[in-house]
């Protein structure tokens, strides 16, 4: 065998090689190039199609949003059917949209709230309970919160002072309800939420103010309302910590206040009310408010008489020292504050003058007193009956 031949089969096999080993490096290589290139163009071409489909999915989302946003669903028509809302004190456009949503008044808020911003009118919309009707454009519900034919139930304004049962009997002409029901509503004073210090009593705890009566609503429901507003208050003042700065239980905060509320005439009077309180209680004294023996009677008059003084009654002040065992009212904020900041004063004696013009003075000495109660004889001398 000769180079040549040796050349041609190297490996005896009788299979002859392409070329000299340089030359079939060569050729390995450009094929080992190719493949890449091939295997790097399908990746590529991968990578771009799963781009093109991951931001084509995205882009048909993006303006199915944008067209949810724009145009929001939406009911048509007037709808059908009955459902009562009540619009809180306060609610924006975004909140009643939400309120009648969840009523099922709106098919979204958000398009309720895209009627609310193109109606010149929409911040005029009245707190209450009105009656609507289901499934309505949100266009057709702006115009029935806007029409005050659609106001359903009623309000009430609870004046600060009141006792319970002269409560009751103001929502009883209000709403119908007969006073029993209230009165059998106010013995479940857990299902009401009085908070545990009231002891299961609601006197005290109705928070005066003006309240929107749903047309449906039980004698629990409305009387729970009340009580809901005390809490609500109550809290926004801390009047637990503040009872507890003022070394006092918050219900024993409750009955000063409806203390001060009963013999208080005008605002700025309160404080100085409650610092009597604080004097004849530091001094041992009797508190003798003619208020605490009219509760106690379940009466309202200016002229109270030695029989009337004489009921037997813890309530009754001239018998017993200190506060009576419960509020005697339902107090409202400025008297709750009055009763935790008194004023600073030696007064341990004050008399309503005028009571007419809610006019009451304040004294320190018996001597002083005595002149003030004969204001008061002059005043009622002038005002037979009253």
């Amino acid at each position: 065998m000769n180079d040549l031949d040796l050349f041609s089969d190297p490996y005896g096999d009788g299979h002859a090689p392409d070329g000299p080993p340089g030359r079939r490096d060569r050729r390995s290589a450009r094929r080992r190039q190719k493949r890449r290139r091939r295997s790097g163009r399908a990746a590529a071409l991968f990578a771009l199609a799963f781009i093109v489909a991951v931001f084509g999915t995205a882009g048909v989302l993006g303006v199915a949003m944008l067209d949810n946003r724009l145009h929001p669903p939406d009911y048509d028509g007037s709808g059908s059917g009955a459902v009562t809302v009540q619009i809180k004190d306060g609610a924006s456009g975004s909140v009643i949209g939400l309120t009648l949503e969840q009523h099922r008044v709106v098919k979204s808020s958000r398009a309720f709230v895209k009627a609310y911003a193109k109606e010149s009118r929409a911040s005029s919309i009245q707190p209450g309970f009105y009656q609507m009707r289901l499934k309505m454009s949100s266009k057709a519900a702006m115009a029935l919160l806007l029409d005050p034919k659609s106001r359903a139930g009623s309000q009430i304004t609870i004046p600060e002072g009141r006792r319970a049962v002269e409560v009751f009997e103001l929502l009883a002409k209000k709403t119908g309800i007969p006073v029993r029901d209230f009165q059998a509503a106010a013995k479940k004073g857990q299902q009401l939420g009085l908070p545990s210090y009231a002891k299961g009593r609601i006197e005290g705890y109705l928070y005066p103010g003006r309240y929107d009566l749903d047309p449906n609503g039980s004698a629990q429901q409305i009387l729970k309302q009340m009580v809901e507003r005390f809490n609500k208050e109550a809290e926004s003042v801390d009047l637990v910590g503040k009872a507890r700065e003022a070394d006092l239980s918050p219900a024993t905060v409750v009955t000063l206040a409806s203390l001060v509320q009963a013999e208080g005439g005008k605002p700025e009077d309160l404080p100085k009310i409650s610092r009597v309180i604080y004097n004849r209680v530091a001094r041992g004294m009797p508190l003798q408010f003619d208020t605490t023996v009219l509760y106690a009677l379940n009466k309202r008059t200016l002229t109270v008489t030695n029989q009337d003084l004489a009921v037997d009654s813890p309530y009754n002040t001239y018998k017993h020292k200190g506060l009576p065992p419960g509020p005697i009212s339902n107090p409202g904020p400025d008297a709750i504050e009055a009763a935790v900041a008194p004023e600073k004063g030696k007064w341990i004696f004050f008399t309503a003058t005028d009571p007419t013009n809610k006019v009451t003075e304040f004294a320190e000495t018996e001597a002083q007193r005595l002149e003030l109660e004969k204001k008061f004889r002059a005043w009622q001398r002038a005002h037979p009956g009253q």
